[in-house]
């Protein structure tokens, strides 16, 4: 069995995750890493993934908060499990990351991230005002202003280019949808990794899915992060109309700030691991893709041992 969820998915990871640690580990610079020990690591974190795989359809409490009715031909890796995984990815997670889904299909190449932040309510009022424009070029200056912490720690700045879906909300569902390209100042990738963010906005924060894909696919993808957006629902007490103006916190910023300040600050996130996103989330990718077909195969496979 572990050969089966060993193929292209464990391999791809599991060589990126040796390719990370040998590149940047402060042990590497004194010597050299062992890529096999990565492997190790790489199949027992998978293997943890897909044993705590829940596949569609099924109900999938996201903390106290929310439900996401997970479709058929998706799968969602629980937050202890996917956050093993983003670590060995090079990615830090918190108290607000939720857990990872990725496709069945082996013809797809992305997976999403959840998380729950609990800023308060988020006053969307603002909405029926922004301008896509002015918010790209705040996107734009927050990241540049970014870059001077990534030149002094190191990693490779970036910049924003352009929308490749401007900010668009509805104000009757309280779900946001946009996302912007990201290239590495200088850098030589005709298909940069895309980030589509999506958000349904609650009496007490907000729940965050961004699907990570290539420029390339993005188009392709946008129906899944769609309907996986659609698929979460707040709980009763928790939703956007429960709000209590006279107990309930209100957020420090509006709806915007999602697109613009918090939005430059997690692209920054992102950069501190960009030599390694920029570098290798194709190789993740590639795994991502091979994620769905492999580890449902595996999955499939165990529960038929197992009957």
């Amino acid at each position: 069995m572990l050969a089966m969820l060993g193929s292209q998915w464990i391999r791809a990871a599991a060589a990126a995750a040796a390719v990370f640690t040998a590149s940047f580990s402060p042990a590497s610079l004194a010597q050299d890493t062992q890529p096999e020990a990565g492997n190790d690591a790489g199949k027992a974190t998978w293997e943890a993934a897909a044993a705590a795989m829940v596949h569609g359809p099924s109900t999938v409490q996201l903390s106290d908060q929310a439900q996401l009715a997970l479709p058929a031909g998706y799968g969602f890796v629980p937050p202890k499990e996917g956050a093993a995984v983003m670590d060995m990815l090079g990615n830090q997670t918190d108290e607000r990351f939720i857990g990872l889904i990725f496709p069945e299909s082996e013809e797809s190449s992305w997976f999403v991230t959840i998380d729950y932040e609990p800023s308060g309510y988020i006053k969307d009022d603002d909405a029926k005002d922004w301008d896509a424009d002015e918010l790209l070029q705040s996107l734009k200056d927050g990241t540049e202003a970014g870059n001077e912490h990534r030149r002094e720690i190191g990693v490779s700045e970036i910049q924003v280019t352009r929308w490749v879906e401007k900010p668009a909300y509805d104000a009757q569902t309280h779900r946001l949808v946009w996302s912007a390209e990201a290239r590495e100042k200088g850098g030589q990738d005709n298909d940069p990794v895309v980030n589509y963010n999506t958000y349904v906005l609650g009496r007490e924060g907000y729940v965050s899915l961004n699907l990570i894909t290539a420029s390339s696919t993005v188009e392709a993808d946008k129906p899944a992060a769609h309907e996986l957006l659609g698929a979460v629902n707040f709980n009763e007490g928790k939703r956007y109309g429960d709000f209590n103006s006279s107990t309930d916190k209100v957020a420090a910023y509006g709806l915007a700030a999602l697109v613009g300040g918090i939005a430059a600050k997690k692209l920054g996130l992102l950069a501190a691991i960009g030599l390694f996103v920029a570098k290798f989330a194709k190789v993740l990718i590639v795994g991502a893709a091979a994620a769905g077909g492999a580890v449902m195969k595996f999955l499939k496979g165990r529960n038929a041992s197992q009957a």
